[in-house]
């Protein structure tokens, strides 16, 4: 069985918000968040869509660039994270998140949340690359565009935000619905341990004071 046995339970009940970021590098604590897409979606299809770019008040790093395609250009005149921040949380609000390597995104997301200071995200995470490492075990790579072609997801725009989004929630769909497939006994077993209302409705990030003091010195 999965970690993730919970989705069994909230699945036809939930709203999921599918989300990417790009940033200028991979250190969260260093780097910033250029880019936020979002597609909100339950089991009748999708609610809305969210895409953004974000001023990270520094200089897009070479490498970065290469594999966003984002430039400085791009970044000029647009809202700094703080300003998209009430939008952003908005959106997400009420929602179950999935991402692919969650953990790379919600770590962005938090450390630029601390530099608003605020608290952290409090939604339920669904993790694409941890639930398909456990529940489709040898393939040869889990990264989101390889997964995409295996399954016949097709990425317009692989590394941008927005498209990656899309294809998270596609493959979400796909890999869930075969999960189902082959665990619906035990699945209808483990539902009854579920309470699902904790997957429903989330906590907005609060203002920190101490954080917000540190922030502004």
């Amino acid at each position: 069985m999965s970690s993730y046995d919970w989705i069994s339970a909230v699945y036809d009940k939930a709203v999921f918000t599918a989300f990417d970021t790009e940033t200028t590098g991979t250190e969260a604590k260093a780097e910033r968040v250029v880019e936020i897409g979002c597609v909100k979606f339950d089991v009748r299809g999708v609610i809305a869509r969210y895409n953004v770019l974000i001023d990270p008040e520094k200089p897009m790093p070479p490498e970065a660039g290469k594999v966003n395609q984002i430039t400085d250009e791009m970044l000029a005149g647009q809202p700094k994270f703080a300003e998209v921040l009430p939008d952003f949380l908005d959106f997400i609000r009420n929602t179950v998140l999935v991402a692919h390597n969650a953990n790379f995104d919600i770590n962005f997301i938090n450390c630029e949340l601390e530099r608003c200071g605020k608290t952290k995200l409090t939604n339920k995470v669904f993790d694409t690359l941890t639930f398909a490492r456990e529940t489709l075990p040898g393939l040869q790579s889990y990264a989101l565009q390889n997964l995409a072609v295996q399954f016949g997801v097709q990425a317009i725009n692989a590394h941008r935000a927005e498209d990656d989004a899309r294809v998270c929630m596609e493959f979400f769909k796909i890999a869930v619905k075969h999960f189902f497939e082959k665990n619906k006994d035990m699945l209808d077993y483990y539902k009854k341990d579920v309470d699902i209302s904790e997957y429903l409705s989330t906590k907005d990030p609060e203002t920190d004071g101490g954080k917000l003091v540190q922030n502004l010195f």
